[in-house]
């Protein structure tokens, strides 16, 4: 019995604490961005052409199923991208551009052209990403969105109505993958 009991703690302890794994990327279940600890939501893989081409994880305050009230939401959260195919800036930021074209209006887009501009210069210094790489999107609503690769800031872009623009791009009415969207909303 004392065997057995030791055999079920070793087990117990060894395990990981990770929350979920996604195409062989093990996921924390936490993430710390500005003060907030955040847990995550959900994650899924964004393919195009049969390539994997990174795993999206959402980090939030607290669970939550329904994008526009994620969408809303103003207080800290992350998108995390865990990059499985290498990837140029241009072909990134295309990516980015389509999905957030294809959630707004005219008018909406020409609101957010000095962002989107910012967007296309952070994308421009990074040059490229790789497998293994992570990409980070954290909105800190007195900042705005942190756009980090591999844990360094590559640049801030203010305004709550960019990030809510960049979130739609995943969980928007037109998402770049309707079962990433789910995932990420922990369907």
């Amino acid at each position: 019995m004392n065997k057995i009991l030791l055999l079920v703690c070793g087990v117990l302890l060894s395990w990981d604490a990770c929350a979920l794994e996604v195409a062989g990327v093990k996921l924390p279940d936490t993430a710390q961005v500005g003060s907030a600890n955040l847990q995550l939501n959900g994650a899924g893989i964004r393919t195009k052409f049969f390539f994997k081409i990174y795993v999206g994880a959402l980090y939030l305050p607290q669970k939550q199923t329904l994008a526009e009230a994620v969408i809303a939401d103003e207080r800290e959260h992350r998108v995390a991208l865990y990059i499985k195919h290498e990837l140029s800036s241009g072909k990134l930021f295309n990516a980015f551009n389509e999905a957030i074209e294809a959630n707004h209006t005219p008018a909406e887009l020409a609101a957010l052209n000095t962002q989107i501009k910012q967007m296309v210069q952070i994308f421009d210094s990074v040059k490229e990403v790789k497998p293994g790489d992570v990409i980070t999107l954290d909105y800190l609503p007195a900042a705005g969105t942190v756009i980090s690769v591999n844990g360094t800031a590559r640049g801030t872009i203010a305004g709550a109505a960019f990030n809510r623009a960049l979130l739609k791009i995943w969980l928007g009415n037109k998402p770049a993958q309707d079962d990433l969207k789910k995932e990420m909303l922990g369907g």
